[in-house]
């Protein structure tokens, strides 16, 4: 059956998003060194997000609230107010990035826009998702936008019925493995892997994959010779 659906992942797909968490997290460890080495911070962040996960989601707002969690646990509640206002800062920063488009994203969008109906499916905070998407001028070639809570089975099974098309004409193509990849193999589609510089810890799987529906590719600008 023929791909009707290119449904792309955002943050690290489209544009650049992992590396000003990095950047927030270093700052953090830094400004908790008196506290605990830097390293041991990074690993009780970490937990705390892991912990707090399925009660947040993802996001920035979810991650500063981690931030300030762990800065609690760090100091044992005996944190300075302005180290707080300075995390809360790190938030607002992250909010205020400008939007990056990775190379080669537009061009690839224009190409394919009228071919195949064009899905963003990203997850994280509705609010930023619809800000990033808005600044970043894509916006006009996507026939529908999915801001989902999670990236499972039953998520992109309940995307791809919205979509009223059967799995096999869904191509997923997106930078984390574990959440763009695999679900969507799981339920019959297709998916392209385009990996990005920098993956979060929780992102990343320990085998390889191996499926006839997947793909792998060095650059975004591939999946035109591909479809």
């Amino acid at each position: 059956m023929p791909i009707e659906v290119i449904a792309f992942d955002a943050d690290d797909t489209l544009w650049i998003n992992e590396p000003y968490f990095r950047e927030a997290e270093v700052k953090f460890c830094e400004l908790l060194s008196g506290y605990m080495p830097p390293n041991q911070a990074e690993r009780e962040l970490f937990a705390v997000e892991m912990q707090n996960l399925p009660l947040y989601g993802y996001g920035i707002k979810s991650f500063v609230l981690c931030l300030v969690e762990t800065a609690l646990k760090i100091t044992d509640y005996q944190i300075p107010p302005r180290i707080i206002e300075e995390i809360l800062g790190y938030g607002k920063e992250m909010l205020e990035k400008p939007v990056i488009l990775l190379e080669g994203v537009e061009e690839v969008l224009s190409t394919l826009y009228g071919r195949f109906r064009l899905v963003v499916a990203t997850k994280g905070d509705l609010l930023d998702q619809e800000r990033k998407l808005r600044k970043s001028g894509l916006e006009k070639y996507f026939h529908h936008i999915e801001i989902m809570s999670d990236k499972k089975e039953a998520d992109y099974s309940k995307l791809i019925r919205h979509l009223d098309i059967r799995p096999e004409a869904f191509l997923m193509v997106g930078n984390s493995l574990k959440s763009d990849i695999l679900p969507v193999l799981g339920v019959g589609g297709h998916a392209v892997h385009v990996p990005f510089d920098i993956t979060w810890a929780h992102e990343q799987i320990d085998h390889a994959v191996e499926h006839a529906n997947f793909s792998q590719m060095a650059t975004i600008r591939e999946i035109l010779a591909f479809v």
